[in-house]
């Protein structure tokens, strides 16, 4: 480790680790509910839709943190200065922890706006927004003070900032069901297949670069590429969303098929650097981390790109948009997109922290393997359950319980999977905790 201040970013990873155990503890609640019956008593308590809302927005922060703590971490090496405020990086951290806990705890108690992903109620709202601004002052200042620029900061810090304001959009509540529903698309895509993707490019061509030694200008022309197609398809693909709230038909069609280019750049750009490194014969110090690198690239273009792609267009969605075909590309594409790269730079950057040069592998790559191909599984049977709850419902015209009596076998599919992902979930955070040297260098 070569600046004292990257500490930081640790804490932010141990944080969104333990966050990540819960989200998926959750997530194997949810799970039993679509599987059995849960007695009344406990419905009563504690609702399906209080657990989904818990389950969505632990995904939202602990994704967060891992990216403002994979931030913290590679500015500093990017910029060639230590970062400006430690002391703003903790108040921060403290704050948006605070803020998700006690979030959490109003929605086991009511206290929601109730949209979905949106439903962190107004005076923690302004708190997330405070904390936004601690963190783009702080980068911001690091960046300005070092008068150093690169392509892989300034996509990051475009992509944070963007995110950010973003956000803003959905404060207000408007009193049109319409107008409400179209600026929570504006976040909720516009973050996912926007912002979070100019993250992803950036912390993906950092962690190349340092991993490979591949020319930095190599992976970097993907990243210009990343910003084109986020301009001109990210934006525009938010409309396959338009068409369900009023809008004319058209944007179904727009929407589709651009919003399926955006994870195109990443998967050249780790092709391209796979081919450097063959044609170089250069080694790969970690082997880990280059296999998450890759299966970030790989799952990311499946879940969001060809998931996506085929569940968004006009003759399809029509009849899945809403449906568990939903949840399918859903699961796959954050996993593959965005738990994958936290991940990765996770176990980048933890060894340097720790001084290990070499690290032990063995548990990593048992969850690593286990977590993808539980999560590759659950998509399918996700999927199968929203063909089947499709042809149920909207074709021939069945009713919601109908449906749900079809797809259970395949929810309890689903649970099973769902426990050895978080088998797997348990291996990499022991070995994230508790990280160890290779033997070759003990």
């Amino acid at each position: 480790m070569e600046y004292r201040s990257q500490k930081i970013a640790h804490w932010y990873f141990k944080i969104a680790l333990l966050l990540f155990v819960l989200q998926v503890i959750v997530g194997l609640w949810l799970a039993v509910n679509y599987s059995f019956t849960v007695p009344q008593w406990i419905v009563d308590k504690f609702s399906f839709a209080t657990a989904r809302a818990i389950h969505t927005n632990l995904l939202v922060l602990w994704m967060l943190l891992g990216f403002m703590g994979g931030t913290y971490y590679i500015v500093p090496e990017e910029t060639g200065s230590e970062i400006f405020s430690p002391k703003l990086a903790w108040i921060q951290l403290v704050a948006l922890v605070a803020t998700g806990v006690v979030a959490l705890i109003g929605f086991v108690f009511g206290w929601t706006q109730g949209r979905p992903l949106l439903e962190i109620p107004r005076p923690l709202d302004l708190v997330i927004v405070i904390g936004a601004l601690i963190f783009l002052f702080n980068v911001g200042m690091t960046m300005i003070k070092a008068k150093k620029w690169t392509a892989i900061q300034g996509t990051l810090l475009g992509g944070m900032l963007f995110l950010a304001l973003l956000y803003l959009f959905g404060i207000p509540f408007y009193k049109n069901a319409v107008i409400d529903w179209y600026y929570w698309w504006w976040v909720i895509h516009l973050w996912v297949e926007g912002a979070w993707e100019l993250v992803t490019a950036a912390i993906l061509a950092f962690v190349l670069i340092k991993l490979t030694g591949v020319e930095r200008q190599v992976v970097e022309k993907w990243l210009y590429v990343e910003l084109g197609l986020f301009l001109f398809t990210g934006i525009v693909g938010t409309g396959h969303h338009y068409y369900w709230i009023g809008a004319p038909s058209y944007w179904l069609w727009f929407g589709g098929i651009f919003s399926a280019l955006e994870p195109l750049p990443i998967l050249l750009m780790m092709i391209d650097t796979m081919m450097h490194v063959k044609q170089r014969k250069l080694k790969i110090k970690n082997p880990l981390t280059w296999t998450i690198a890759i299966g970030c690239a790989v799952l990311h273009m499946i879940g969001a790109g060809v998931l996506g792609f085929m569940h968004t267009l006009p003759q399809i969605n029509y009849y899945t948009h809403g449906s568990q075909v939903t949840v399918s590309h859903g699961h796959l594409a954050f996993f593959g997109a965005y738990a994958l790269l936290n991940l990765l730079i996770f176990y980048f950057a933890v060894p340097q922290l720790k001084g290990i040069k070499v690290y032990d592998d063995r548990r990593g790559k048992i969850g690593f393997w286990t977590m993808s191909t539980a999560m590759t599984l659950m998509a399918i049977t996700f999927g199968i359950a929203g063909v089947i709850q499709a042809y149920v419902e909207r074709v021939l015209g069945m009713g919601y319980m109908t449906a749900q009596s079809y797809m259970q076998l395949w929810f309890a599919v689903t649970l099973v999977l769902g426990v050895i992902f978080f088998i797997g979930l348990l291996f990499t955070v022991a070995d994230l905790f508790t990280m160890r040297p290779a033997k070759a260098q003990k």
